[in-house]
């Protein structure tokens, strides 16, 4: 209460940031309700916030700061220019602001002149760019330079573009700087200012300035310009923002840059920064490789993606289960079985076993450990740590009770989930992929999704599990692929027969696991009875007829369930196996279907899926 407080109060004095600092450029809310109690949340948002507070108000100098309370993800960061002063008060009016706009929601930014504020139920920091939802992503000033045109905007461009190249190669990603402009005899001068997201890479904090540059650079000759991306911060002015003692000399950092007569100095600096460098990383590495031998565990469910996962010997992870026992066997996923497995501080875990570990393996095993251990949703399976020895690898997972959700569907313990659960388990699926697919900051397209691959814990919530055959999606790799990893029956039919890979594989495989959560049928029954219709084509007979609610398990009590909405859930499911995948919706705008009663008034009825 009392930080809710201060921020408000910040807002009623209004003089604690002086203009231009605190003018509102963007602020853009999450589409995804939050899933938990909402006190509950709220606890967890102002605990973020608290500690992000407590971070800036402790320092001088600190202009970025992160926290993380319980899945909820907070970030926030001022411009270098500001005082330690103005930047809190920038926070605290940026809280106030995002509040009142987004605090119903899973996430949400604001940004502001001199800083932005994000937070998400979802790891962001290493992600660079927001997705604009508009197409302005850029603000221009109103007013025109005082200078000419031919004389202003050449160097507006020439200042922005150094600033682009120099910044991701400076230490903590900031520069400010001016150059001046003579115009009619008369020097003025230009101030411009380039920042970047910490928790970034030099080459994400490089696109997303060449991404803002773009966004502004039809504005001159306006007198001013700022980007509105959370990744980073470009922003010119006519006037001075910034004091003298900001300004970064950024000519060291060009293509080109310095002054030849130090060349033999600047080689001689650079053969000695080069030795210098690979003592630090000998003795950064001897520490981290003693580090995972001899750390403690302690509570291995409070890692964060930031530590990446926990080196387990094999021998720890041997006794875990019992050496590999038929007892502790839980399960078969991916390449492997899967174990049950009691770790020495006494948390229950899951041993995923590789034992063919040829080249193929070996790197599909370090792709799935690098992904997973930076995937973080309520929906999505938890990577805790690895280990191996000779052909033998091992992937740590958090247990899950209850298994997997084919065994609830049509398996030993088929009629035990209620209408409700089964609602419960596809909208989760549904958020699961659609973090996957467009919240995380690279697309990934799992390739398997099916009810063998959905764990439930203890509460019957669904985890997305098995990322073996997993693969990261980037914009500048073609989405046709030669190999063909899924399972026939679940696969879209242009990846099965084209290999034809997008994100709306996923999208086709989750609408035919809907339909098995409905049905309590397996969705293809071919090996048994091959005169029988997969349980897409009944389905859509069935849905032709008006006669959808056959589809529905028997086991269910139809007092449970309301007609209408399970036929709304039929027509979801339908719309995710049409055919071409441009129809297909986004996993996104599924969710909203799902948790939206009016959100499917406007959308087209679905047509015949395409049957192979």
């Amino acid at each position: 209460m009392t930080i809710l407080l201060h921020g408000v109060f910040l807002m009623i004095i209004g003089g604690a940031l002086s203009d231009p600092q605190a003018r509102l450029l963007k602020q853009d809310c999450s589409q995804f309700p939050i899933d938990v109690e909402m006190s509950v949340f709220l606890n967890k948002l102002n605990k973020t916030f608290g500690g992000i507070r407590k971070q800036l108000s402790n320092s001088s100098n600190i202009h970025f700061a992160t926290e993380v309370q319980t899945d909820v993800y907070g970030m926030v960061q001022c411009r270098n220019y500001l005082s330690s002063a103005d930047c809190v008060a920038c926070l605290d009016v940026a809280w106030t602001q995002i509040r009142r706009n987004c605090s119903t929601v899973n996430g949400g930014h604001v940004i502001f002149e001199g800083c932005i504020l994000r937070y998400e139920t979802h790891n962001f920091f290493t992600q660079s760019l927001l997705v604009i939802s508009d197409d302005t992503a850029g603000v221009c000033s109103t007013n025109q330079s005082k200078s000419e045109e031919t004389a202003f905007t050449p160097v507006v461009n020439g200042l922005i573009t150094d600033l682009v190249s120099a910044t991701p190669k400076i230490d903590g990603f900031f520069a400010a700087t001016t150059r001046p402009v003579s115009s009619g005899g008369v020097t003025m001068r230009v101030y411009a200012v380039a920042q970047c997201m910490e928790t970034i890479s030099p080459k994400d904090c490089q696109s997303c300035l060449t991404t803002a540059y773009n966004n502004i650079q039809i504005c001159p000759p306006a007198s001013g310009a700022s980007s509105v991306d959370a990744g980073c911060f470009l922003r010119y002015s006519d006037s001075s923002f910034f004091s003298d003692n900001s300004i970064v000399n950024i000519t060291p950092y060009l293509p080109g840059g310095g002054n030849s007569s130090s060349k033999p100095t600047i080689i001689g600096g650079a053969v000695g920064g080069v030795c210098l460098l690979l003592l630090i990383l000998s003795v950064l590495l001897w520490y981290q490789l003693r580090k995972w031998k001899t750390a403690q565990r302690g509570d291995v469910f409070g890692i964060t993606k930031l530590q990446g996962p926990v080196i387990y010997s094999f021998k720890e992870l041997k006794s875990a289960t019992k050496s590999f026992s038929e007892d502790s066997k839980v399960g078969e996923g991916g390449f492997g079985d899967v174990y049950k497995g009691i770790i020495k501080n006494g948390d229950v875990v899951a041993v995923k076993k590789l034992s063919t570990a040829t080249s193929k393996v070996k790197t599909d095993f370090e792709s799935e450990v690098r992904l997973i251990s930076n995937v973080n949703h309520r929906n999505i399976i938890r990577l805790l740590g690895c280990g191996s020895r000779g052909s033998v690898l091992l992937i740590v997972f958090e247990y899950m009770a209850n298994g997997s959700l084919d065994t609830f569907l049509y398996g030993e313990k088929r009629g035990s989930l209620r209408w409700k659960q089964r609602v419960d388990i596809i909208i989760g699926i549904a958020k699961g992929l659609a973090y996957l697919h467009e919240q995380f900051h690279l697309c990934i397209i799992h390739r398997d999704i099916k009810s063998s691959n959905i764990l439930l814990d203890d509460e019957y919530q669904p985890k997305i599990a098995d990322f073996g055959l997993a693969r990261l999606i980037r914009d500048d790799q073609s989405h046709l692929t030669t190999r063909f990893a899924g399972t026939l029956g679940y696969t879209a039919p242009e990846y099965a027969i084209h290999g034809h890979l997008s994100e709306k594989v996923d999208t086709y495989s989750f609408g035919i696991v809907v339909l098995e959560i409905v049905s309590g049928r397996r969705c293809s029954n071919l090996n048994i009875e091959p005169d029988t219709d997969s349980l897409l084509k009944h389905t859509w007979k069935l849905y032709e007829s008006e006669m959808h609610s056959d589809l529905i398990d028997e086991t269910l009590d139809p007092e449970e369930y309301n007609i209408d909405n399970v036929k709304k859930i039929i027509e979801i499911a339908l719309m995710c196996t049409q055919s071409p995948t441009s129809v297909r919706p986004a996993m996104s705008e599924v969710v909203v279907s799902l948790t939206n009663d009016s959100s499917m008034v406007q959308k087209p009825l679905p047509g015949k899926p395409t049957l192979f």
